[in-house]
């Protein structure tokens, strides 16, 4: 029989391969289409799942960014992005807040309400809200994502939020009433403080959640006045169809800035939700 010791390592190598083969298995798309990427659109029809460029084609990233009114795209997606994120940001604070720290009525009833958003698949709502859209002539406008980019992450963001205001001590709040403070100054001033890593972790899941969305966009969206990034990958229908190694390059692109942003603070991301999930 192996030994406690020899028995334990045995089991953390097994736990480490097996583990490493699932994230292969995730990392997979993402080597694919950086494979691909670089290569010419003649290599890419071989038998092989990846393959070896005989030169590595880094022009098929400099087409995919100058062309294709790339950066026209680039800008739009980090402005509705970045307002979606501070609105879902204030509104999960001050929901939160009234939501737990207020005492009213239907305060049990309207947190349980919001909750259910969470429920309820993003795209469900795409031709009701269109029709509403149409008819106080809203779409083709920045509200037309702005208003459900917000409203399907606010309930995420206060389930995160109110979990961890349950955990502040009341004390800090009457102090600062003590001392003359308002509302509005409590909440931003002593409370929000205290929110650093639900708002982090708030912020980021809003963001990668929203940036790749692309239907809605479709949906309601007609000029290319507010247009998201994933369009720019239709304007290389036309003149570049055939050239698919610079659709490669492009989407390659637009995964960027969601993947730096999931690597560098992935650990705000799995702290946030284990919390806000062990306090709320």
């Amino acid at each position: 029989m192996l030994s406690r010791n020899r028995y334990g390592a045995v089991l953390k190598t097994s736990k480490i391969l097996v583990l490493s083969a699932i994230a292969v298995i995730q990392l997979f798309p993402l080597i694919w289409l950086a494979n691909f990427s670089l290569a010419s659109s003649n290599e890419l029809f071989t038998s092989g799942i990846l393959i070896v460029p005989e030169t590595i084609r880094f022009d098929n990233y400099f087409t995919a960014f100058s062309k294709g009114n790339f950066l026209h795209y680039l800008f739009n997606s980090l402005l509705i992005n970045t307002l979606a994120v501070i609105i879902v940001l204030v509104f999960s604070i001050l929901a939160a807040y009234a939501c737990t720290r207020m005492k009213w009525k239907l305060s049990p009833v309207v947190r349980n309400l919001l909750l259910l958003g969470m429920m309820i698949p993003i795209h469900a709502t795409l031709l009701p809200n269109y029709f509403l859209y149409d008819s106080i002539g809203m779409t083709d406008t920045i509200w037309a994502l702005l208003v459900p980019y917000v409203a399907f992450s606010l309930p995420q963001g206060l389930f995160l939020v109110s979990g961890f205001i349950e955990t502040i001590p009341k004390e800090l709040e009457e102090a600062a009433i003590i001392d003359g403070c308002g509302i509005y100054r409590i909440i931003f001033r002593v409370i929000t403080p205290l929110l650093k890593a639900p708002l982090v972790t708030v912020a980021i899941m809003t963001f990668l959640n929203n940036w790749n969305e692309f239907m809605m966009a479709m949906t309601y969206l007609n000029s290319m006045k507010w247009k998201t990034l994933p369009f720019a990958i239709l304007e290389f229908q036309g003149q570049y169809s055939s050239n698919y190694a610079i659709h490669f390059a492009l989407m390659m692109l637009i995964a960027l800035p969601a993947l730096i942003i999931y690597l560098v603070l992935n650990r705000h991301i799995t702290k946030g939700v284990i919390m806000g999930a062990i306090k709320g």
